[in-house]
């Protein structure tokens, strides 16, 4: 959290070097500051009498304000407890929030199916993570594998009558939580506000 967070920040850059913690709580007043030329390992106390080892860099951090902070936390609580909820809900018809994903893009599109490395984008996961839930999924008899009509080297993810009928029966619960976790716990306005806000992280270009 320090790097994220940190208060009122380091002291200010020094003409010829950068000022790093050479050992810190997790509070910045309880770090110690030196000048230091080139990144170098540094010692970092989060626990007292626990030391990790960690490597500088030449980022200049742009500290969060005490409201930029708060606002920070509330998210990362808030969006820990809506997943919490929706999984919850969802592990009584046997599937967790990312499977539920899958099958809903699976349903959306004709034939109920996907290339593999499309649905990888669409549920933000890297090829081998999806492959080894689809692996799971297919287990549990709900999607199957297929080879791609145009590109017999791809593979299709293809969602099965068992696999359309459970998203069926979840699909009413799952709205109903979505509803009582958030859309019904927000004004209008903030609701509006809330999809402005998440349409730009996701259009903001990625770090490489």
């Amino acid at each position: 959290m320090l790097l994220v967070e940190g208060g009122s920040g380091p002291p200010p850059v020094a003409e010829f070097g950068r000022h790093w913690p050479v050992r810190c709580s997790l509070e910045p007043s309880g770090c110690n500051w030196r000048v230091a030329t080139t990144p170098e390992l540094v010692e970092l106390s989060s626990v007292p009498g626990r030391i990790t080892k960690m490597r500088t860099t030449s980022i200049k951090p742009r500290w969060l304000s005490t409201e930029q902070q708060v606002i920070w936390r509330q998210f990362l609580s808030g969006t820990g407890r809506i997943f919490a909820e929706l999984d919850a809900e969802l592990r009584s018809f046997g599937l967790d929030l990312g499977e539920y994903e899958i099958l809903v893009h699976l349903s959306d599109n004709p034939d109920h199916e996907l290339r593999m490395s499309e649905l990888a984008d669409k549920v933000r996961q890297s090829r081998s993570r999806l492959t080894h839930t689809v692996s799971r999924m297919e287990a549990k008899n709900i999607l199957t594998r297929i080879a791609c009509p145009s590109d017999r080297r791809g593979v299709m993810a293809k969602l099965t009558d068992e696999g359309y009928a459970l998203l069926v029966e979840a699909a009413p619960h799952h709205v109903e939580s979505v509803r009582r976790v958030l859309v019904d716990v927000v004004a209008p306005e903030d609701f509006i506000a809330l999809g402005r806000l998440m349409g730009a992280v996701v259009e903001a270009p990625e770090q490489s």
